[in-house]
């Protein structure tokens, strides 16, 4: 029998199949290309920033649960807790009494924090750290879903005692208490300095991985800088709305635009830089000239401080500035910059061990698509050592852990990575020579030792 054994109704089926199909690729590429993403992006990072987005859920949460226990009590008619109508009443009560007093403790100490935290670390830590924990979000969550819960069962106690929703409550209340005893735990612990380094450092390092996948290997960085084509059409796309900071780029929307026009897209700022109206933000080669402005502004995010998401610098950054911080007359603790000094070295030497990214970004078919400059290894350096070298130098902790975290470096890192942190090694050598003029104390400030002062790393060679 020859022909199409299929009937008509597997053909209609086939048909409806390839037109959903079909709808739906081109749905999402309108999600992907049409003044979607950058919108997208900047709400994410705002309800993760935000603190009252889990209470808030939390209290709808009580409207689709309270409602539902009410029903399975009345169903099922338990006598398990043998309260009587003013011990439950007594039982919600204090269940609201002591979520309200954990809430207004909570808030209360989560300003001071910040104000603590602002003055003595560095303010770059609020959003980053401090308003993203997730112990915090979720403790605060748990009072209010308390709060809200009791208050409904209290409204709801008549002449009849619901046993689940007692049971339910009670078991709040208890949660409630271990999770605001562990809370006052668990805060004491996240503003100290080391544990505020500690969680910028691995965040770092997660950046850090995610922008550049790849190991480095013997040879230098084949990155170079990449140069427009000559006699080529261009035009340039400026910035337009309020001033504001490049928080991350939708690179693989710029290479399907570029790969699709068979152009290039060039993007002028690199990711934690400032544009404000009417800066350049694109320049479009080629054929891509053709590119829509729009379809390549919605490309790009923006947001009023620098976040970790795509910028690897930032995490430095914010490490500089705590030693920094400790190491102004106002503050003075040389111990908190070496403690600094330790994760900038974690840092150091994860970049030192990565092939940092070439410029150029290209599609499947190798060609050149999108530029996107990103910062190389003597960025890296500059940023980590610089400032915090010319602040701390007359100080003998912070010099002798500098000292350390060169010579390391030199002897782990590949050879191409070696002339900036030679460079340096010398500048602070220039340092220490001008500001120890008693030889004692310069010998003593040039020691490498990694523990700042007190360590023998003077004594041993980095294996």
């Amino acid at each position: 029998m020859t022909g199409d054994a299929r009937g008509p109704s597997q053909s209609r089926f086939d048909a409806i199949i390839e037109t959903a199909d079909r709808l739906w690729r081109r749905g999402e590429h309108f999600v992907a290309g049409n003044l979607v993403w950058n919108r997208v992006h900047r709400a994410v990072s705002y309800l993760r920033s935000a603190l009252w987005v889990v209470p808030f859920l939390s209290i709808l949460l009580v409207f689709a649960i309270g409602p539902a226990l009410l029903m399975l009590d009345r169903w099922l008619a338990w006598r398990i807790a043998g309260l009587e109508l003013t011990g439950a009443r007594s039982l919600y009560e204090t269940v609201i009494t002591i979520t309200l007093s954990f809430l207004v403790f909570t808030f209360s100490s989560l300003l001071v924090a910040i104000q603590v935290a602002s003055g003595q670390l560095t303010p770059r830590i609020i959003a980053t750290l401090l308003l993203r924990d997730n112990v915090v979000r979720y403790s605060v969550g748990l009072f209010v879903f308390t709060l809200i819960f009791s208050v409904m069962a209290l409204d709801r106690l008549e002449g009849t005692v619901h046993d689940i929703v007692t049971l339910v409550s009670g078991g709040l209340g208890l949660a409630s208490m271990a999770a605001f005893l562990f809370l006052i735990d668990y805060a004491a612990r996240l503003l100290r300095p080391i544990s505020v380094l500690s969680r910028v450092g691995d965040m770092g390092v997660a950046v850090i991985v995610s922008v550049y996948p790849n190991r480095v290997g013997d040879e230098p960085d084949v990155a170079v800088p990449w140069q427009p084509p000559a006699d080529v059409p261009r035009r340039i796309v400026r910035f337009a709305g309020a001033s504001e900071i490049v928080v991350a780029v939708d690179l693989p929307t710029l290479v399907r635009e570029a790969r699709r026009r068979r152009g290039i897209i060039e993007c002028v700022p690199q990711v934690g830089d400032f544009v404000a109206d009417g800066e350049p933000l694109f320049v479009l080669y080629g054929t891509a000239t053709a590119i829509d402005d729009a379809h390549v502004q919605v490309a790009v995010a923006y947001g009023r401080e620098r976040t970790m998401e795509q910028d690897p610098m930032f995490a430095l950054r914010i490490l500089v500035d705590i030693g920094l911080k400790a190491l102004s007359a106002a503050i003075n603790d040389p111990t908190t910059a070496v403690l600094a000094l330790d994760q900038i070295h974690r840092l150091l030497r994860e970049v030192g061990l990565r092939q940092l990214r070439d410029e150029a970004i290209r599609d499947r078919r190798g060609q050149v698509r999108v530029i996107l400059r990103t910062p190389n290894w003597e960025d890296f350096v500059h940023v980590a050592c610089t400032e915090i070298a010319s602040y701390g130098a007359g100080n003998v902790q912070v010099a002798r852990r500098l000292r350390a975290l060169f010579d390391n470096l030199i002897a782990t890192l590949p050879p191409h990575r070696h002339a900036p942190l030679e460079q340096e090694a010398r500048r602070l050598q220039c340092m220490l020579e001008r500001l120890y003029p008693i030889p004692e104390d310069l010998a003593l400030a040039s020691v490498p030792d990694l523990q700042g002062l007190g360590g023998s790393s003077g004594s041993r060679k980095p294996i």
